[in-house]
């Protein structure tokens, strides 16, 4: 053979051996983990599972191995939970043990770990705390932000009535309004709907999102060590982040040029009072840096997870026309057409209320939920989890339980009222997980999907280009991120 053929192959046998035992030293040696199909060496199941529908074949995993199972993917040990009694136990029930976040190193590289999106330990505690102290001063969960939130509606309100009833793209014409409520609360700015600043931000993150959530992406998170050096979009993820970075950097200077320590304006100035305030600390976890990651992440999260909400919202009521009828109905008994929806109408209007909680429910954005990972060897049911395994909770499991929600795969408000035709709740609606790691803002998303979706319908009678028939609500794509199908629609008055 030839010599060079043998050093080639001795090569690849010697990285071989080094990638297995890295697969060992995390987490093979030790524990007692769950069942799970049998990991081929270092791609582990990745062959076993669909990229494309990555919930799906976990899905599939569960009739064979039960609720609780593991897989390798890539050197990464995951144990994955499915169903309400397995993620609630977990998430729940031992939450301490599992409210770390699990290992995502695309966004890991670009924050160095800083930021609440990915941060652990201390860092983590410190940053969540004090962003939920925060958002509660701004007035998350009260009054004041429901009036910012009317407030943009009828911006909102007024940018479709200049489409005069002609065709629009959903994703153009819904997305700055989410966008303007989340940077009400950061930077307090309103953009217009036409400003160059905003829509560059809006493209940011709609690049951002689709190449996070292509199989490529899913590649590097599993070889991170490897692809890292390779070409491919994830170059692209970085400059994207570097983009934000220098966005958001510039109007933490011109806040630090503006602030007044007794009348702080919004997020950034709270977040620089405390930066003074922890000065004396070295060990601080108040820096510029985690600043400017802590706001990346709320912004992002607080933008494209409503946007996607609202436009797959408004494709499923263009496929039903007998839904959107009866809650112009209520709109009209309830509201009338001399005021604006309020959050106190919510109570008074069950079936919108429950249309609202089937279109996250029947959405399910995020059916993989976001990763979490054991701070510590840790007993579960039967089973010893070494620390920092990964652990995937799998939303869509509890989000489509066919016993909770009967013909699961079809949408139907009746899965949230009861044979009076009142609102009922489940415990089973968790499309912003559970836990300490659930999100943040899900109090201002929930506020926005409601006050949006009626205040619209209160303006406007939603119109397809095609028969309601021949609209198809199946996700363009379904791996981390549930995306709708690009489609337009006519606004028009009532």
């Amino acid at each position: 053979m030839d010599p060079s053929v043998v050093s080639v192959l001795g090569l690849l046998l010697c990285i071989s051996c080094l990638l297995l035992i890295l697969v060992w030293k995390k987490g093979f040696g030790k524990g007692k983990l769950p069942p799970g199909p049998v990991p081929l060496p270092i791609i582990g199941n990745l062959l076993q599972l669909n990229l494309k529908n990555i919930s799906e074949s976990l899905c599939m995993v569960t009739k064979e191995y039960g609720p609780v199972f593991s897989l390798q993917l890539g050197l990464e040990h995951v144990v994955v939970l499915h169903g309400y009694e397995a993620i609630k136990e977990a998430l729940i029930d031992h939450g301490e043990k599992f409210n770390s976040r699990g290992p995502m190193p695309i966004f890991e590289f670009v924050t160095n770990g800083l930021g609440l999106g990915v941060s652990n330990g201390e860092r983590w505690k410190q940053l969540r705390q004090f962003s939920i102290m925060t958002l509660r001063n701004l007035g998350m969960g009260k009054r004041s932000i429901e009036e910012r939130i009317q407030e943009e509606a009828k911006f909102l309100v007024e940018e479709l009535k200049k489409t005069k009833g002609l065709p629009c793209d959903s994703m153009f014409i819904l997305g700055p309004a989410p966008c303007n409520v989340i940077c009400s609360v950061i930077f307090q700015k309103h953009f217009e709907y036409k400003d160059k600043k905003l829509l560059h931000l809006m493209k940011l993150i709609d690049s951002e999102f689709t190449i996070v959530n292509s199989p490529w992406i899913q590649v590097y998170n599993y070889f991170p060590s490897l692809v890292h050096y390779l070409p491919g979009s994830h170059h692209k993820v970085f400059e994207i982040f570097r983009s934000m970075y220098k966005f958001i950097l510039e109007e933490v200077k011109e806040h630090q040029r503006t602030l007044d320590h007794n009348h702080p304006r919004d997020f950034i100035d709270y977040f620089l009072i405390k930066i003074e305030q922890e000065k004396q600390h070295p060990q601080s976890e108040f820096t510029i840096e985690n600043l400017i990651w802590t706001v990346n992440s709320l912004f992002r999260a607080g933008t494209e997870s409503t946007r996607s909400t609202l436009r797959y919202g408004f494709l499923i009521l263009l496929k039903h026309p007998e839904i959107q009828e009866k809650i112009h109905e209520e709109i009209e008994r309830v509201i009338g057409r001399s005021r604006s929806p309020c959050m106190e109408d919510r109570n008074k209007m069950p079936y919108t209320n429950a249309v609202v909680h089937e279109i996250q429910r029947y959405t399910d954005i995020v059916p993989t939920g976001v990763p979490h990972a054991v701070s510590q060897d840790t007993q579960f049911r039967q089973y010893l989890i070494p620390k920092g395994t990964t652990i995937i909770p799998l939303l869509t499991s509890v989000l489509n339980d066919d016993e909770e929600f009967p013909n699961p795969h079809q949408f139907d408000p009746d899965h949230f009222l009861d044979e009076s035709g009142n609102f009922k709740r489940s415990d089973y609606f968790i499309p912003f997980s559970i836990g300490k790691r659930m999100c943040l803002g899900e109090g201002l998303a929930r506020m926005e999907l409601f006050l949006f979706f009626t205040t619209i319908l209160q303006n406007f009678t939603l119109k397809p280009l095609i028969d309601p028939k021949e609209i198809d609500t199946n996700p363009v794509a379904n791996r981390l991120i549930k995306v709708p199908p690009p489609y337009k629609l006519c606004f028009l008055p009532s």
